[in-house]
């Protein structure tokens, strides 16, 4: 996927109940992919461990709960997107309370449009980790190579920085 890239025209299901339409949020937001969300109680798929880069979301997602308000300070919505339904995201938000809104793209209509890198483990088929930023809808700035994943926020925070300076 090329930068400067309109989003899907396509609303999805947040956290909190309401449909967010990523091409529609307004100024500045960062959209963390990630690929699964482990539960307590609940085994990782078959072959989880032995797959380079799928271990690191909740990092992940609690490195963007700990630098949120400095992303809204600077005026920069924040999402997580993963394939994960609703329900599995809602438990994980309320768990790690996070402040912001995960997405559910549980049917592929964000991901499929944009190429999105994929994966398989088990019988599941899981996003690859990224990260983009996003102005009015377009990405201005694709972030493909999210490694470690718990440094991936303070990583976009300096990109937003330097590009808001």
């Amino acid at each position: 996927m090329a930068e400067a890239v309109s989003l899907p025209d396509v609303a999805l299901l947040a956290t909190d109940g309401r449909y967010i339409n990523p091409r529609h949020v307004k100024g500045w937001a960062a959209y963390f992919i990630f690929p699964y969300t482990g539960r307590p109680g609940v085994p990782d798929p078959t072959g989880w461990d032995g797959i380079d880069g799928a271990h690191g979301s909740t990092p992940q997602a609690l490195a963007y709960s700990t630098l949120y308000e400095q992303f809204l300070i600077k005026d920069i919505n924040v999402f997580g997107v993963s394939l994960q339904d609703t329900e599995w995201q809602q438990e994980f938000a309320v768990r790690n309370r996070l402040p912001y809104q995960l997405l559910s793209d549980d049917l592929h209509k964000f991901s499929n449009p944009l190429c999105l890198e994929t994966f398989n483990a088990g019988e599941r088929i899981f996003l690859r980790r990224r990260s983009m930023a996003v102005f009015n809808g377009v990405i201005a700035y694709d972030r493909r190579l999210v490694t470690p994943p718990e440094s991936d926020a303070a990583a976009m925070l300096a990109w937003f920085v330097e590009k808001l300076a």
